[in-house]
C-alpha cells in the first residue's frame, strides 16, 4: 500500500526490517526507528550476558521514563521537543557511548546475542535519534502493533485470504482503518468520502487522500452516501 511519491517532511516509523530503509531512500522520507525493538534484542541477550544487557536496558528504561513524564505533563509539541532535547538526548548519547564501549571490549563471540543487539542498535542510530527532533514521532511502534493486532487475531477466523492479492488487499484495508482510528477519524466516513472523491481528485495530489491529510483538507465537509440519513 506504500507508494513511491515523495511526501514533504514525511517520517516513516518502523521496526528494523531492512525493506523499510530501502523504501525511505527511494521516497526521501525520514526513517525513524523503534526503541522497543532495540530493547527487545537487549532483553533477549540477558540470558547469556545479564550484567551488561541490564546496563543497556536501564538506559532505555530512562528514555521511557522521560516519555512518561511528557504524557503526565500533557506537553504540547514545542514543549515536548524542548523536554526531549533537554532530558532524553543526553541519555541517548550515553546509551550509544555505552554501545561503542561494549563493542570495543573483548570477549564477545560473533554468535553472542549481546553483540547482535549492540550491532542492531548502532546500525540504526540515526533512526533511533529521529524522535528527539520531531515531537510528532513516537519513541516506538508499540501503539501501531496494538492497533494492528486485529490482523493476526483475525487470521484464526478468516483462515485464508485465498490468494496473495487477497492478502495484500486485506493488509491495505486494515492499514487504512487503523490509521483512521489513530487520527480520530471514523473509518466508514473516510472510506465513503475517499471512494467517491478519488476519481475526480488530481493524481499528482493523491497523497492528500491519506487519512492524516484527508483530515486536514476534507474532514469538515466529507462526501456522504445515500445511506447517510439512515445512519443518523
Amino acid at each position: 500500500a506504500l507508494g513511491l511519491t515523495p511526501v514533504e517532511r514525511g517520517v516513516l516509523l518502523s521496526d528494523g526490517y531492512t525493506a523499510y530503509a530501502h523504501y525511505t531512500q527511494k521516497t526521501g522520507l525520514t526513517h525513524a526507528q523503534c526503541w522497543a525493538h532495540t530493547r527487545r534484542h537487549l532483553f533477549e541477550a540477558q540470558e547469556s550476558d545479564p550484567a551488561r544487557a541490564a546496563q543497556g536496558l536501564d538506559l532505555i528504561g530512562n528514555l521511557y521514563a522521560v516519555e512518561a513524564r511528557i504524557r503526565e505533563q500533557k506537553l504540547g509539541e514545542s514543549k515536548k521537543l524542548d523536554y526531549r532535547l533537554q532530558h532524553a538526548k543526553p541519555i541517548v548519547e550515553q546509551f550509544f557511548a555505552w554501545v561503542d564501549e561494549q563493542l570495543r571490549a573483548h570477549g564477545l563471540l560473533p554468535s553472542s546475542p549481546l553483540l547482535k543487539a549492540l550491532a542492531y542498535a548502532r546500525e540504526r542510530r540515526l533512526g533511533l535519534e529521529v524522535y528527539l527532533t520531531d515531537p510528532q514521532a513516537p519513541i516506538d511502534t508499540n501503539h501501531l502493533e496494538r492497533a494492528l493486532r486485529v490482523i493476526p487475531m483475525g487470521k484464526k477466523n478468516w483462515l485464508f485470504c485465498w490468494t496473495e492479492l487477497g492478502a495484500q488487499q486485506v493488509g491495505i484495508m486494515q492499514s487504512l482503518i487503523v490509521t483512521c482510528r489513530l487520527h480520530g477519524i471514523d473509518p466508514y466516513e473516510y472510506l465513503v468520502d475517499v471512494l467517491q472523491r478519488v476519481g475526480q481528485h488530481p493524481a499528482s495530489r493523491v497523497h492528500e487522500l491519506t487519512p492524516r491529510l484527508w483530515k486536514q483538507h476534507f474532514a469538515d465537509h466529507p462526501l456522504r452516501s445515500a445511506l447517510h440519513s439512515l445512519r443518523t
